[in-house]
């Protein structure tokens, strides 16, 4: 029993103490301040190299000559006229030029009148335009550097900050931060490689790879490690990140999308949990992959993983595990759509319970046409929802596991449950209500910009230093083999669990096939 139970009372310093709370205090201080108007401004990492953006131009072209017929046929002759001056743009391969007549084609699109149109020329100025300005000179210029520096600095600060609560020295912290915050800058920037994001490789494999690479080959000496704050990196992550995971979405999504969502998570969960136990894999690790698989791979892992207190090198096995599975599911699930002719509301919904990140579904389903893209993000949105709700039930019951381990009494006192709850899930849930019901729309939607590169800055730090927590050794010891056979085991049920339901829920067998174009 904790010794703030044996005394019958709360030990009100654990408010300033615990990593657990201070996760909670950071990260309403970030939420607070950028909602209060406090602008950072966050590095671009983006780039895309030449070679690569005339690939994507020559791609993107036919879209760009389908807008300029179907804005001749709703006679909108202004969008029309920028189209064709994309079009033209596109034809002499100057980037610049496309680039301005990208942007100028998205101002037009707010003026037509046309729905459909307005939304597909809007997103298709800001795509291309987008694309056209992610230089890599861009990513080198020293402004760009300074603002990586600030970052740096912030996250500095506010980290000391909680290190100092804590009772640690600060100046070990000190000396070892920059070091992992530069793993972190560069895992990022080689993310956002053109290339790289397409096929899905997300930063935090790059992190990971970083720091093992530097735990294995060069090591980490004593004065770094003190840097290595894994838990708190991830706690303080996972509140900002319920800034992002809005409850209204999941009504948004639509009803087909909602009982998708539901179906797969529940179903998948509990059966990928069910192979890893008939396999020996421990109950830990079996509830990180379970989550991974069902819900939406890496930040699934992440939440679930901080809920249940969850070992970092099993986190870092599942996430590596998701990451090496998500190309070759990028790649041929759109190619076996096409193949077997699937319908292209079926295939978007198929790609979105199955695949594990919003961009991979995108990506995926653009492959095979707008439709298969829109229900694919629906069914994502959905299931991202679902995070929320699987780490508070999963804490709970965690919390309830670990209070009776030991204990001669059935049933743990209130006081012993509370202690134990991870308060950082709390922090989450508060942050997701807030932004869900409480504020302005536009206040939403001026901040996500901010706090989701901040957290993405957090979760980067965090895989880094699992990285540089462990060692290649370590992960391969882990179960054997076997957390890698059940997560194979359950993605393949994964993906035929929710064919069945794209095909039932969204084919027209049990409702009317969605108006989706």
């Amino acid at each position: 029993m904790n010794e703030e139970v044996k005394k019958e009372g709360i030990d009100w310093s654990s408010l300033w103490k615990k990593d657990d709370w201070l996760a909670v205090w950071i990260g309403f201080l970030i939420i607070i301040l950028i909602i209060a108007g406090v602008t950072v401004k966050l590095p671009k990492l983006k780039w895309t190299t030449g070679g690569e953006f005339g690939t994507y131009i020559t791609e993107t072209l036919p879209a760009v000559e389908k807008l300029v017929v179907s804005s001749e046929e709703k006679g909108e002759v202004t969008l029309k006229e920028a189209a064709i001056s994309l079009k033209t743009a596109m034809d002499t391969k100057d980037r610049k030029a496309i680039g301005d007549a990208a942007k100028k084609l998205g101002e037009v699109s707010k003026e037509v009148k046309d729905e459909g149109l307005k939304k597909k020329s809007g997103k298709m100025g800001k795509e291309i335009s987008g694309e056209a300005g992610h230089l890599l000179s861009r990513v080198m210029a020293g402004e760009n550097i300074v603002s990586a520096v600030i970052i740096g600095v912030i996250l500095l600060i506010l980290s000391i900050i909680a290190m100092t609560l804590m009772g640690e020295t600060a100046g070990n912290f000190i000396k070892g931060f920059p070091i992992v915050f530069i793993l972190a800058l560069v895992a990022q920037f080689i993310a956002g490689n053109h290339t790289v994001l397409y096929y899905g490789l997300e930063y935090v494999i790059w992190c990971l790879m970083l720091g093992l690479f530097v735990s294995n080959v060069i090591g980490v000496p004593e004065w770094l490690k003190s840097a290595v704050k894994t838990e708190f990196f991830i706690k303080t992550g996972v509140v900002v990140l319920g800034s992002g995971i809005f409850f209204k979405e999941i009504v948004k999504a639509g009803f087909y999308g909602i009982v998708q969502a539901v179906l797969v998570v529940f179903v998948v969960w509990y059966a990928c949990y069910w192979f890893a136990r008939k396999l020996k894999v421990d109950d830990e690790f079996a509830a990180i992959l379970s989550s991974a698989v069902s819900i939406c791979g890496v930040s699934a892992a992440i939440a679930t993983s901080g809920a249940i207190k969850g070992d970092p090198k099993k986190l870092s096995y599942v996430t590596s595990i998701v990451l090496i599975c998500a190309v070759p599911m990028l790649i041929f699930q759109p190619i076996i759509a096409k193949a077997i002719g699937m319908p292209d509301v079926v295939a978007g919904a198929w790609l979105g319970g199955t695949l594990d990140t919003s961009g991979s579904v995108v990506a995926a389903g653009s492959l095979i046409s707008e439709a298969a893209m829109k229900v694919g993000v629906i069914v994502k949105m959905s299931q991202n929802v679902l995070i929320g709700f699987a780490a508070f039930i999963l804490s709970i019951v965690w919390t309830l596991k670990a209070c009776r381990v030991g204990e001669t009494k059935a049933t743990p006192s209130a006081m012993e449950i509370w202690y134990r709850f991870p308060k950082f899930v709390l922090g989450f849930i508060i942050a997701s209500v807030i932004f869900s019901f409480l504020l302005d729309p536009k206040t939403v939607d001026a901040t996500k910009g901010a706090l989701g590169g901040l957290r993405t800055w957090w979760f980067a730090l965090a895989f880094t230093s699992i990285g540089l927590e462990t060692r290649f050794g370590d992960l391969a010891k882990l179960g054997g083999g076997r957390p890698a056979a059940a997560f194979l085991a359950a993605q393949g049920f994964n993906i035929l669990w929710t064919l069945v339901l794209a095909y039932l829920l969204f084919g027209g067998i049990i409702f009317p096939v969605p108006d989706i174009k």
